[in-house]
């Protein structure tokens, strides 16, 4: 049995917890957890050697045990009770005259806790909001400000290309996404065709940049000359998926080139130099 488990929580937060009981988890499972002065519920991830390693020797809480059917009763129940904590915080964000989106509600599962979750362009003073939700539910209440990358993470999407958003499946951190990407991967450096949901630069031009620069560097740069059997031409462009190159020449026409084929050429073009 495993003894690590990564747990992920609404709005894809995830952690590590020991499984000290063994409990016979498989990814999909939910599980109850040990949580700040209570419990908390989240679905397994992962397991297996790769979270062992990646959760180190750090100290971890514990799984106190897989839910039963009141927990989920519990856990649905939790639901309706974000919702409708969502509809009342918005409208006492208005009532309060307040410059910032309210995104998201969480509950902690044993309800001890309340996360409302805003963006905000500026600081913002909550301090009166704070006071009158305490009061109204009579729990700890706390007010996070997220970025706009954070906010489409929590609430999830599909992007451009189909499928759901990386930032929601297995991005864990945001690291910088620079227009420079775009410009290496010969990409039109249209702004609404690079962003993604969040309104900033796709971060699929960060982890796939690494991919483009390995394949580029492979070919000769843009601007090179090549003699070919149709004579001379220049490399106009490159296609990185395909790993082929576009040569143009004096008059006009292009051909493509596999990598293979621009390899040899360059080869042999040393090999005349040499000789």
């Amino acid at each position: 049995m495993a003894k690590i488990l990564e747990i992920k929580f609404k709005g894809g937060r995830k952690a590590f917890y020991a499984n000290p009981q063994e409990f016979p988890f498989v990814v999909g499972d939910m599980a109850v957890v040990q949580a700040e002065n209570g419990e908390d519920l989240g679905r397994v991830v992962n397991m297996g050697p790769l979270v062992d390693k990646r959760a180190g020797d750090q100290e971890l809480l514990e799984i106190i045990r897989k839910p039963i059917g009141k927990d989920l009763e519990h856990l649905k129940a939790n639901q309706q009770l974000e919702k409708e904590a969502f509809d009342d915080c918005r409208k006492r964000i208005e009532e309060h005259g307040l410059d910032m989106k309210l995104v998201d509600v969480e509950y902690r599962f044993d309800r001890k806790k309340i996360t409302f979750y805003f963006t905000s362009e500026h600081r913002v003073d909550f301090r009166n909001l704070v006071r009158d939700l305490a009061g109204r539910y009579k729990t700890r209440i706390e007010l996070r400000q997220i970025g706009v990358r954070d906010e489409a993470k929590r609430i999830g999407g599909v992007g451009v290309c189909g499928h759901p958003l990386c930032c929601t499946t297995f991005l864990r951190d945001f690291e910088p996404v620079v227009t420079q990407l775009a410009k290496d991967q010969n990409l039109s450096l249209n702004p609404t065709k690079l962003s993604g949901n969040c309104g900033r630069l796709m971060c699929c031009l960060r982890f796939e940049g690494e991919f483009y620069k390995q394949v580029l560097d492979k070919f000769p740069p843009i601007g090179t000359k090549i003699k070919t059997d149709k004579g001379r031409g220049v490399v106009s462009r490159i296609n990185v998926l395909d790993e082929t190159a576009e040569i143009e020449y004096e008059n006009g026409d292009k051909q493509l080139l596999t990598l293979n084929e621009i390899s040899k050429l360059i080869k042999k073009k040393k090999r005349h130099k040499e000789d």
